[in-house]
């Protein structure tokens, strides 16, 4: 968690001939300069190896940030409205089309998707906020990386990695939030899955429910407690059980329940989101993981249910509610001696030691959106409480499926902020009414030959893909 997104690549494009402005000349060239520095940062990024990405987000984010205000600009001189209080005059000559290559989109396995074309403003528009969006949710993963490190980090650094992580999945949700209403006014659906209303809602919806996650992991010690336990590189050899107040059980409680609701919503827009061209539906790994982080929310409330209980004094009634967070991430734990239960415990421990590896390489980790995270926490409380309620409380363990049936709603901790789209300042107008250079670089820039095979770095098939399925460059 959150999850990993692959930032998409885009054909080069030059407005040049797509617009005339009379009264700011130099706008149309200088934001084509600023889109093929974009362009090369994304096709940078995507030949960098993985372990090397994270360091090129911030270049790509600042990127995008710097085009953003001159392709609001050409927007709002296309639609007759002033920037800082300045009339724009931007004329259309042509349509615009340009490719971008969609990251959501099913596919065949061993191959990517081939770049979409699409025409009109509004579509380069909703592929480079969505680009944006993608960038800080990568920035969110690096942030939370850093709790499953090497050295175990301090709680302060812990809180600090967390609340960034929060920041940029709400700048995220943002972001798709706007994207989706700018999909709305397409008077067709686009050719590329990723930015269609229903993609962008439900990835609003996942952005959401992962930031109210992280207000609960920010005072959730028992998730840092498994993972410094399972730490070869700690020494400490006495782990203090955490505490957590009552109150801010209930309120934990609630807010899990909330992004498990968030997690839903999202699952429904997601599954139901088409591509105009071809009917392309979102890729099934997306899929999954949404569908894993709302067990794992609804997970983590039953935990918080049985943490409630057993400060009450109901000891049984708290290993019950663990039973009901076990059934909620869909592992089966209760078939004492059976051979199911052997092989499921096998197969669930495979699946950890994976994604341990996963994590230690720090690539493709999180897919599972932390359900077996939850998944140890649950067992290791499962394991302490009853060992106490056999020595001690002796109490009776009630069934867990009516306390599943009594998970209420949740309570919403975040208010979505509005995207505001950035303006071209009144000293940058300015610059802009003046004539173009000659030779300027955004007629050479993109003249050149369209190089979409060069983002394959093998220059050839791609390792391990069918022949016929190589028709564009895989990473």
């Amino acid at each position: 968690m959150p999850y990993g997104f692959t930032l998409p690549t885009t054909s080069a494009l030059s407005f040049v001939g797509y617009f005339e402005s009379n009264s700011h000349p130099s706008l149309i060239p200088v934001a084509t300069v600023h889109r093929e520095v974009l362009r090369a940062l994304l096709k940078k990024h995507k030949r960098l190896p993985l372990s090397s990405q994270a360091s090129n987000l911030t270049a790509v984010i600042s990127a995008i940030l710097n085009y953003l205000p001159y392709l609001f600009a050409l927007d709002a001189g296309l639609s007759g409205k002033s920037v800082s209080d300045e009339e724009i005059d931007v004329v259309l000559l042509k349509d615009i089309e340009v490719e971008w290559r969609p990251c959501l989109a099913s596919c065949v396995v061993g191959r990517e998707a081939a770049r979409v074309c699409g025409k009109g403003l509004d579509y380069e528009i909703c592929f480079v906020l969505t680009t944006l969006a993608y960038a800080y949710t990568l920035m969110a993963r690096v942030q939370l990386h850093t709790l499953y490190g090497v050295s175990v980090p301090t709680p302060e650094q812990r809180t600090v990695a967390i609340t960034n992580a929060k920041n940029h999945l709400l700048e995220a949700n943002s972001l798709h939030t706007y994207s989706a209403s700018k999909a709305n006014e397409f008077t067709a659906p686009p050719a590329a899955v990723d930015i269609c209303s229903f993609t962008q809602s439900g990835l609003a919806s996942l952005a959401i429910s992962e930031a109210t996650l992280l207000v609960v992991l920010k005072d959730d010690l028992y998730p840092a407690l498994v993972a410094q336990d399972r730490n070869s590189n700690d020494r400490d050899w006495m782990i203090k059980a955490p505490e957590i107040p009552k109150v801010r059980v209930g309120l934990f409680t609630k807010f899990s329940l909330a992004a498990g609701e968030h997690a839903g919503v999202a699952h429904a827009q997601l599954t139901s989101s088409k591509s105009a061209r071809g009917n392309v539906a979102v890729d099934d790994s997306l899929i999954k993981y949404v569908d894993d982080l709302r067990k794992t929310a609804r997970a983590k409330a039953c935990r918080f249910f049985g943490i409630e209980a057993e400060l009450s004094g109901k000891t049984g009634e708290a290993i019950a509610w663990l039973d009901a967070g076990k059934k909620e991430l869909g592992f089966k734990m209760n078939e004492e001696g059976s051979k199911t239960k052997v092989l499921a415990k096998f197969k669930k421990d495979w699946a950890e030691r994976k994604e341990d590896r996963k994590i230690v390489k720090g690539a493709d980790w999180g897919s599972d959106a932390g359900r077996f995270e939850e998944g140890r926490v649950i067992e290791m409380l499962d394991k302490k409480w009853n060992k106490e309620n056999d020595l001690i409380s002796l109490e009776r363990i009630p069934p867990s499926d009516p306390l599943r049936a009594t998970l209420s709603s949740g309570r919403n901790i975040h208010t979505p902020k509005t995207y505001i789209p950035p303006s071209l300042d009144a000293d940058t107008l300015a610059r802009m009414r003046g004539a173009p250079e000659s030779g300027d670089e955004a007629t050479t820039l993109v003249g050149d030959s369209d190089d979409s095979e060069d983002e394959n770095p093998h220059g050839g098939a791609v390792p391990g893909a069918f022949p016929a399925a190589f028709g564009s460059s895989v990473m």
